[in-house]
């Protein structure tokens, strides 16, 4: 039995994009799509699947957000899925996404650590409290090569884009990210630097992959999202 956390969307009824057509690429979905279309005109769905909830389907929007539809009962629902062992559903879908998006990134651009069997994909932050902690797992695990992209939240961490710089600017960067991350310039200014403007691919990768907020990891191409340390561990081991 599923268990539904659901709120009613009243912000689809703006969008103002006609369904696109295709968008169910299982014909057995073209009913589907169909009804949706009949319902909401102007909704553009990129993508339609069913879900384990019997009647219910997955509608993904062109910006990847995901909403659900009833096709029996007209209704379009905003909210997220869980299974009864408490497993979100709608964050399992999300990161099949994103998973398919690790090549979107520019690995030569990237900071790289270590020269480990498994291949880390890092997004972070260096005044995020999670992204430490997580550099601080990596750096115990001499089997990984981390590639990591540095995105400095400035709307809550007014510092991070100019600890950002700096280390990217650095003659020594990876010693200089983990100073960083080891909290060396929370309480005295980064030193002057000559900015080579990497940070600037830094976020533009980034925000190309769509990231909103750190950390975010792929573990050999899986993607993971916020500090999931034993997730993270379990793929790394299952990598040997």
């Amino acid at each position: 039995m599923y268990r539904l956390f659901l709120i009613f969307s009243l912000f689809v009824l703006l969008l103002g994009t006609p369904l696109v057509a295709g968008a169910a690429a299982d014909p057995g979905l073209s009913a589907v799509e169909a009804s949706l279309g009949m319902y909401f005109p102007k909704v553009q769905a990129k993508r339609i699947a069913a879900t384990p909830v019997a009647g219910l389907y997955e509608i993904l929007l062109p910006n990847e957000e995901i909403l659900y539809f009833s096709p029996q009962s007209g209704h379009l629902i905003a909210g997220e899925i869980y299974s009864s062992e408490g497993r979100n559903l709608t964050r399992d879908s999300k990161a099949v996404l994103m998973t398919a998006k690790v090549d979107m990134f520019p690995l030569d651009k990237a900071l790289k650590i270590g020269n480990g069997p498994n291949i880390v994909i890092e997004v972070a932050d260096p005044d995020c409290p999670f992204c430490r902690e997580g550099s601080a797992f990596f750096s115990e695990r001499k089997d990984v090569t981390r590639y990591i992209f540095l995105f400095p939240l400035e709307r809550i961490h007014p510092d991070a884009a100019q600890k950002a710089r700096f280390i990217l600017s650095s003659p020594d960067p990876i010693l200089t990210y983990e100073e960083a991350m080891g909290g060396r310039f929370d309480s005295e200014p980064v030193p002057p630097f000559k900015d080579n403007g990497l940070l600037d691919a830094h976020i533009a990768a980034a925000k190309a992959v769509g990231i909103t907020g750190t950390p975010k990891y792929w573990i050999n191409g899986q993607f993971i999202s916020g500090n999931n340390l034993k997730e993270i561990e379990r793929l790394l081991d299952a990598g040997k």
